[in-house]
């Protein structure tokens, strides 16, 4: 008889069915943040069944933004939601996609570590995901929480489907727990909910030899007893293992609508843990206030991506966090910075209180951008520039305040004879102690400077009030720098460096000074902006946007 593997980490394996964009993102940092709150120790990991290595080089409108981890991984924004829900901190290995796990299987063929065998998608790629699946198992991890990207039928997951298949054999039953989320929707016409997708749905999953334990189903209102018996009865599950997840207006309500239909409980005995009883107290302090702002603020964010409002999740999310830290609903207005002119700026503005500039690539709608920014300046407005942001305020600061009205960055004119943003051909990472070079032609991702990396604060600044400390460590993903021969010219002028590198060679904040809340980052803060624990420049931009509305 074949012994099992031993483990001290339980694994939940989190499928789709039906249509996409349901929500088994924020399904899984749910279920995390509920295990969180019995005592569990518990990790994720992504997997996305596209060819592309990471989503680095993709388009947002095609997948939402790019997340970044702490070590500089390129990862899918499923990876904040973890984040953001729970204690655990993702990295590289918490996102795998089909080009990476294919990647690793070809280059092991290539050095013979397959003895010259052919090499198949059964055993070859099948082991490779179980073996980065079985990675996160360890004694500091209770629970590891797998989403597989895609929907059930996609011919594109089907070997991370076999892969999990073959997990729950070689684990046992109580150390792999099947959950699959699909979707009931409500015929208006007929009055009903209907059943029939989810019947379809977890007869696909089942066909592929995966029982589900669990099913969450996505609907807009609470399903009633009958409901859940019918879905029990045909999906061959547990009546109780029928979940609502109900659409909410507040995202942050998840865990508790999902405590409220029993999912923790169930999940903790279907895998036998011990754990205590659940302490939801900061959730339900969060949704209250989320529910009952003392007042309202808006802030207009000025980007390329706006159409698709996932091109800005963990922004977004900041930006609420900050409200909520306030007692402040945050209304955002998204403005398509191509359409921005000197005629309509007023027109677009004249409701705003605060005006966020994000990170983005590529020469379009920066004019529009830097007409939001002149727009701010001069009015008094609070000013957030992020990434892309603070470049394009330091350009258009040199063009109106120092005269330079050719100045830009490289990025973008590279003969300009004001190259007050460029690239910087080598800088010490403090992560390795080496000095890193960048070359232009290189691969998109090797001329990035990626990941967490140390920034000193000026004292006498705004940022350091908001932060409260001397030394910060923020999440970058850029390339381009602030060039350092135009620093005199500009702090003499009154925009002020007042963060940089501990070896003080690269500037990481600006801020202006005589203007009530003006301030620019090289890096992007909303990464690491959590409900419970919101980022202290967020709190600080919308407390100030909400004075200039009261005053």
């Amino acid at each position: 008889m074949k012994r099992r593997k031993r483990f001290h980490t339980k694994f939940i394996f989190i499928t789709g069915g039906v249509l996409s964009s349901l929500g088994k993102g924020l399904a899984a940092a749910s279920i995390g943040a509920l295990l969180e709150a019995r005592g569990l120790r518990v990790t994720f990991q992504k997997l996305d069944p596209y060819i592309n290595v990471d989503p680095g080089t993709m388009n947002p409108f095609q997948h939402g933004e790019v997340y970044v981890t702490e070590d500089g991984a390129e990862t899918d924004l499923d990876l904040g939601h973890y984040e953001r829900f729970t204690s655990a901190q993702m990295s590289a290995k918490n996102n795998y996609t089909s080009g990476k796990i294919y990647y690793s299987v070809i280059t092991k063929e290539r050095k013979g570590i397959y003895l010259g065998g052919t090499v198949q998608i059964i055993p070859h790629v099948t082991d490779e995901i179980k073996s980065v699946i079985l990675e996160l198992a360890g004694k500091e991890v209770d629970v590891a929480i797998i989403e597989i990207g895609g929907t059930v039928g996609d011919i594109e997951s089907l070997p991370f489907l076999e892969a999990i298949r073959q997990l729950g054999y070689d684990l046992g039953k109580e150390n792999a727990l099947y959950i699959h989320l699909t979707y009931v929707p409500y015929i208006k016409t007929a009055g009903e909910l209907k059943t029939k997708p989810t019947q379809h749905s977890v007869k696909e999953l089942r066909a592929i030899g995966i029982q589900p334990d669990i099913l969450l189903c996505r609907t807009d209102r609470f399903l009633p007893p009958e409901i859940k018996k019918k879905i029990a009865l045909f999906c061959n599950v547990e009546e109780d293992a029928v979940i609502t997840a109900k659409d909410v207006d507040c995202i942050y309500e998840i865990p508790l609508i999902f405590h409220q239909e029993g999912l923790d409980e169930k999940i903790v005995e279907k895998l036998n843990i011990w754990t205590r009883e659940p302490d939801l107290t900061p959730w339900q302090d969060l949704v209250k206030r989320f529910k009952n702002p003392k007042d309202e603020v808006t802030i207009a964010i000025v980007g390329k991506y706006v159409n698709l409002k996932d091109s800005y999740k963990s922004l977004n999310e900041a930006l609420i966090h900050g409200g909520l830290a306030n007692h402040l609903r945050v209304n955002l207005k998204y403005v398509l910075s191509d359409e921005l002119t000197p005629e309509n700026l007023g027109e677009f503005f004249q409701d705003v209180d605060g005006i966020l500039v994000p990170g983005g690539f590529g020469i379009r709608g920066v004019e529009g951008k830097m007409l939001a920014i002149k727009y701010a300046r001069e009015r008094g407005i609070p000013f957030f520039g992020i990434c892309l942001g603070m470049q394009l305020a330091v350009v258009e600061f040199a063009r109106h305040k120092l005269g330079w009205k050719e100045a830009h960055s490289t990025e973008f004119e590279p003969n300009t004879p004001y190259p007050v943003i460029y690239l910087m051909k080598e800088w010490y990472d403090y992560r390795k102690g080496t000095r890193e070079r960048r070359e232009e032609g290189c691969d998109l991702g090797g001329t990035m400077r990626l990941g967490a990396y140390p920034c000193l604060l000026a004292k006498d600044s705004k940022v350091y009030q908001a932060y409260k400390q001397n030394q910060i460590y923020e999440r970058h993903r850029h390339r381009y720098e602030f060039n350092n021969l135009y620093r005199e010219a500009f702090e003499k002028a009154g925009l002020r460096i007042v963060g940089t590198s501990p070896d003080g060679e690269l500037v990481e904040i600006v801020e202006l000074e005589d203007h009530p809340w003006f301030v620019g980052v090289q890096f992007h803060p909303e990464f690491k902006s959590k409900p419970l624990n919101p980022h202290p420049l967020f709190v600080d931009f919308i407390r100030a946007s909400f004075e200039r509305k009261k005053a």
